[in-house]
């Protein structure tokens, strides 16, 4: 019998008439005690897995309550709107209450020369305030020691021995 006889008989019942090899196990078989290589990947993988699952669970939170926050700023912006033009309202009551006792343009007047005061007193205090601001001073801080503590031979100018000889290093690797 020929070869292709050979390939033609064994493809007739879809079943080859001859095995070049038995496997004596299943190749695709999970080993009963895994090695320390297979351990250690699935240890990595399953950290991994933890730590994205733990920052998609912060990043939902924090969308939440953002969310949240935004909802009750707005909430506060207009309650301030509506006190601020509330403030008109009471200004003129104001001007019409001092209006039984004086005469109608010395209350207004009063009245005017009361808002120029607290406005007056309200910028100052915001002046004040404005003023004080530095910047991050502890940022900038810890920035230029990171900086510097990452930069080669940082400790040049503190702690090194000097030898005798002109002011050298005793150990030019700086370390």
């Amino acid at each position: 019998m020929s070869k292709p006889d050979r390939k033609n008989a064994d493809r007739k019942d879809g079943v080859p008439r001859t095995l070049t090899t038995i496997p004596l196990t299943d190749p695709h078989a999970l080993s009963v005690e895994p090695s320390i290589g297979e351990l250690v990947k699935d240890a990595t993988a399953q950290m991994s897995t933890l730590v994205r699952a733990e920052v998609e669970l912060a990043r939902s939170e924090i969308t939440r309550d953002v969310k949240k926050g935004l909802t009750g700023s707005i909430f506060f912006i207009a309650a301030m709107v509506v006190l601020f033009y509330s403030t008109f309202f009471f200004f003129f009551f104001l001007a019409e209450l001092l209006d039984t006792w004086l005469w109608r343009w010395v209350a207004f007047l009063i009245v005017f020369g009361i808002m120029v005061v607290v406005t007056g007193v309200l910028a100052l205090f915001g002046y004040l305030k404005v003023r004080r601001i530095r910047g991050p001073r502890q940022t900038i801080e810890s920035v230029k020691e990171t900086r510097t503590a990452f930069t080669p031979g940082h400790d040049k100018g503190s702690g090194r021995a000097i030898s005798s000889q002109g002011g050298t290093p005793a150990d030019p690797s700086g370390w």
